[in-house]
């Protein structure tokens, strides 16, 4: 007979622990510590299963893709203790995850459990007392579109892997895998690699001159950009072959040389040819996004994307943070409240904008589109305030991620930013030579008073300008030389992939989804096709004969935006709009757009391992 008691079940100890606290005697939270039950090895399945449609992958492909799950006997203690709490139960409560990987949890707890009393699915993406409330107050039905989405991701997974795989295993080496995922990120890597193995240097010089107001001692440095009109070739001049791209004049030692000792001459006069003066305006960052998180951590703090997505876990589940797998920038009205409120009282009101900042999210499956990654609850607790609660990573991840959100919601930084332009010449060869120097003021430091964005390494990219005062120069004004010094340069090859560019790359190509970044690079770390060496990513000479045989036999599973196709597919079954055993059906065998997998492992043709194992290094 049911009890009166309410059984709530959660993933993790730690998040039934917090939550337990909020809801009161009335309620029993227990954990399922992750799935209960999941795809069994086609080895481990049942004699007399083994030779039927389901053993090749536990899924019958033959038959509607249908699954054959079991529960692992490390879980059968879990679910014993599960349904033992449910026998005292009048209700049941799963409160896993708002996403896919959270539904299934649910639905595969509904399957097992079969409880004899109302079920309820309760959601809520922050783990605050008035969160867990109104998420009780407010349950819905379990999601079977988001259940579909995430089966179809696992099934798709399994047939890719246990189809390409053992074409790896023959033709390049043994415990090889092939993923939908993993093997694009690969790609991606080895891609890289290639660039910079063709890359041919370029050498060229420049000079700096440091220059100063004939009167006063303000020194400032300056770089030479022209020659008698004619624009001196920078790095982002030369292509990846070495060649020039443009019309623009390279300096060899000789040529600089001889300018910077013509330049030193007293009597070459300096003038100050043209003064710009621009408004300077930088805006804030939007709050953090999963992608974002993992980027700005793997900057900041030197955190591996594992690294950062397993202390936000542990700040979410302990109600520090809100959920943290998320692609929307957004906040909710209460978290822009708490932060323009808190950004008033910590930095003054005039860094508050009149309106509230609002951020537009990219995600396209509204079921899934969580708020940004914030601070909990409806005020928010300084990073100061948890300095004795919050200790290490716990504290720094914490820390980051209150000043972004604090930091959103704050005023543009302004000031101005002045361009010169100084005429050098002639010298005594009859050359004139122009320099240009730029310096920015801020005199509203805004948002920067709390947060201040990093960026990754670029070949040529437009830094953001530095604070740097220029002396008050004015057009026409005279100026003396105080050093002139000749460099030279080369060219620079693309840089490596780091943790945080491959999870921006894999962003914006569509490949992967919040919950699965940090997983896709830990996979091609933990199977041997890159090795991190610093802070870079890079491939191991396996990833390139592997990328190989993929690029040349499995040409359509590695471009970039099929397996981003792929991902959009699956998020259209996630909200809907298609079907489940359709779409693995034109995956699997082919349909008018797509060869199919099926297909493509029939139609192989001769490898030839030796071949595919040689490295072309240009």
């Amino acid at each position: 007979m049911p009890g009166t008691k309410k059984l709530v079940i959660v993933e993790s100890p730690a998040k039934a622990k917090t939550i337990a606290q909020y809801l009161g005697s009335g309620y029993e939270v227990q954990a399922s510590v992750g799935h209960i039950r999941d795809l069994i090895e086609p080895k481990n399945l049942p004699p007399e299963l083994k030779k039927g449609t389901l053993g090749k992958f536990s899924v019958d492909v033959e038959n509607g893709f249908e699954p054959y799950y079991v529960v692992s006997d490390q879980k059968k203690k879990t679910v014993a203790d599960l349904k033992r709490a449910l026998k005292d139960a009048d209700e049941l409560f799963l409160a896993t995850d708002e996403d896919r990987e959270g539904e299934a949890i649910a639905w595969h707890l509904l399957q097992v459990l079969k409880p004899k009393v109302p079920v309820r699915r309760m959601v809520f993406h922050e783990i605050t007392k008035e969160a867990i409330e109104r998420a009780r107050d407010s349950t819905r039905d379990i999601d079977t579109a988001l259940v579909d989405a995430q089966e179809t991701r696992r099934i798709l997974d399994r047939l890719y892997g246990y189809e390409v795989s053992p074409v790896l295993w023959r033709k390049v080496g043994p415990g090889l895998s092939a993923g939908r995922v993993q093997s694009a990120a690969t790609r991606l890597v080895v891609d890289r690699e290639r660039e910079r193995l063709a890359f041919v240097t370029a050498a060229y010089w420049d000079l700096t001159a440091s220059l100063s107001p004939l009167e006063q001692e303000l020194p400032f440095d300056a770089r030479l950009v022209r020659i008698d009109g004619a624009r001196i070739a920078t790095g982002r001049d030369f292509d990846d072959k070495g060649a020039l791209k443009n019309d623009s004049r390279p300096l060899d030692a000789s040529s600089a040389e001889g300018l910077a000792v013509a330049l030193r001459d007293p009597s070459v006069p300096l003038k100050v040819q043209s003064v710009e003066s621009k408004p300077y305006t930088r805006r804030p960052a939007a709050p953090f996004t999963t992608s974002t998180l993992q980027q700005e951590a793997a900057r900041k703090l030197r955190f591996s994307a594992r690294q950062t997505m397993s202390v936000a876990q542990s700040l979410y589940e302990n109600g520090y943070i809100t959920y943290m797998r998320t692609d929307s920038p957004s906040l909710s009205q209460q978290a822009i409240n708490a932060a323009r409120k808190q950004a008033a009282e910590l930095y003054g009101p005039e860094t508050v904008p009149d309106k509230p900042r609002l951020y537009a999210g990219k995600s396209k499956n509204a079921q899934e589109a969580h708020e940004a990654v914030r601070p909990a609850g409806e005020t928010f607790r300084t990073p100061q305030q948890l300095a004795s609660t919050l200790r290490g990573n716990d504290h720094k991840l914490y820390d980051l991620i209150w000043k972004r959100t604090i930091a959103s919601q704050m005023a543009d930084a302004k000031g101005s930013t002045a361009s010169v332009v100084i005429a050098a010449g002639p010298t005594s060869a009859g050359e004139v030579a122009e320099f240009a120097a730029s310096g920015t003021v801020i005199t509203f430091r805004g948002f920067l008073a709390a947060y201040e964005e990093s960026r990754d390494e670029e070949r040529h990219g437009a830094a953001e300008p530095r604070e740097a005062k220029l002396p008050d120069l004015k057009k026409g004004q005279d100026l003396r030389l105080v050093d002139v010094d000749a460099k030279g340069h080369e060219t620079s090859p693309p840089p490596r992939y780091t943790e945080a560019s491959l999870v921006k790359t894999l962003e914006e190509l569509g490949i992967g989804r919040p919950s699965t970044y940090a997983a896709i690079i830990s996979t091609i770390v933990d199977r041997g096709y890159v090795t991190p060496r610093g802070t870079a990513l890079v491939p191991n000479w396996i990833a390139f004969s592997v990328v190989r045989l993929l690029e040349e036999f499995f040409t359509e599973l590695v471009q970039y935006d099929f397996t981003a196709g792929m991902e959009d597919d699956l998020d259209r079954i996630a909200e809907g709009s298609a079907e489940r055993v359709d779409w693995l059906k034109g995956f699997y065998y082919g349909n008018d757009a797509h060869k199919g997998l099926r297909p493509t492992i029939d139609n192989l043709g001769e490898i030839d391992a030796k071949e595919i194992n040689s490295l072309r290094i240009a």
